[in-house]
């Protein structure tokens, strides 16, 4: 049992649920990840039973975001994700600049100064290509691991265009692809650059404060941090858990500090 945890913070994300816990000086201590169940609520309660193992009985501060945030009844608070993903990349990384969440629903792109608050953000629309979702549709289709899809992008300099900006149909041409003999390598690499021009297209619309920082699962995908920096032109920062930032956001508000960067600690 650890007596560091002072505050808790829950990510209820459509593809991964998070929970983060802080120790009095924002210092993330504890974390636990599983795929989003859908019995989110029976979830929930699992995730705490589990943080009381590390925590200890007592009632802690807990802040809940993410796309199931209204579910985290037990929760303090709930606050959005551009507030907590801004929250936790500016404590980490210790600075602002531009930062791209690529989650499993959405796609955010957040400006902030630094100060660490937000300048700007904008979010995609209602459309699985510009997501995590993507890959893992086209993953699917081509019957690679999810988790290697970046590695297979990356073994080759040649790619294939893929025009379609819709999964549904992107999935369509894939098919006729492979059906005229071309390499799975250059239509994976092919998909890549697709799936980053829009999310490049959503950062410039919001407006690049540099350095870019990168966070959600995709961010773990070598190939798309590469094509990033080549699309925009910048070196693109990875945080030590990409996957956390939310969580740890809610954590480090439902602690109560201020906005001071804490980048010499890391997570």
């Amino acid at each position: 049992m650890s007596t560091e945890i002072e505050a808790l913070g829950i990510d209820a994300g459509s593809t991964t649920t998070k929970m983060v816990g802080v120790t009095s000086s924002g210092r993330l201590a504890w974390h636990h990840l599983e795929p989003t169940d859908p019995q989110i609520e029976e979830q929930l309660r699992r995730f705490l039973e589990i943080s009381r193992k590390e925590a200890g009985p007592a009632a802690l501060p807990l802040v809940g975001t993410g796309y199931g945030r209204n579910l985290v009844q037990p929760a303090d608070r709930r606050v959005t994700e551009i507030t907590c993903h801004a929250r936790g990349v500016f404590q980490e990384m210790g600075h602002g600049g531009t930062l791209i969440d690529i989650g499993g629903q959405d796609t955010k792109v957040i400006l902030i100064d630094n100060r660490g608050s937000i300048v700007n953000f904008v979010m995609n629309d209602k459309c699985a290509a510009g997501t995590g979702r993507f890959l893992e549709v086209v993953a699917n289709r081509l019957r690679i691991p999810l988790q290697g899809m970046g590695d297979v992008a990356l073994s080759s300099r040649e790619e294939e265009s893929i025009s379609s900006t819709c999964t549904v149909f992107a999935e369509s041409e894939i098919v006729s692809l492979i059906a005229r003999g071309h390499s799975t390598e250059h239509i994976v690499r092919g998909l890549h650059r697709s799936l980053v021009r829009r999310i490049s297209a959503l950062a410039k619309t919001a407006g690049l404060i540099p350095p870019v920082m990168l966070s959600g699962g995709v961010a773990q995908n070598a190939a798309v941090r590469d094509i990033l920096s080549e699309e925009l032109g910048q070196k693109v920062l990875l945080p030590r858990y990409p996957q956390l930032v939310g969580a740890y956001g809610a954590a480090l508000i439902a602690l109560g500090l201020p906005k001071t960067p804490q980048a010499e600690q890391r997570l």
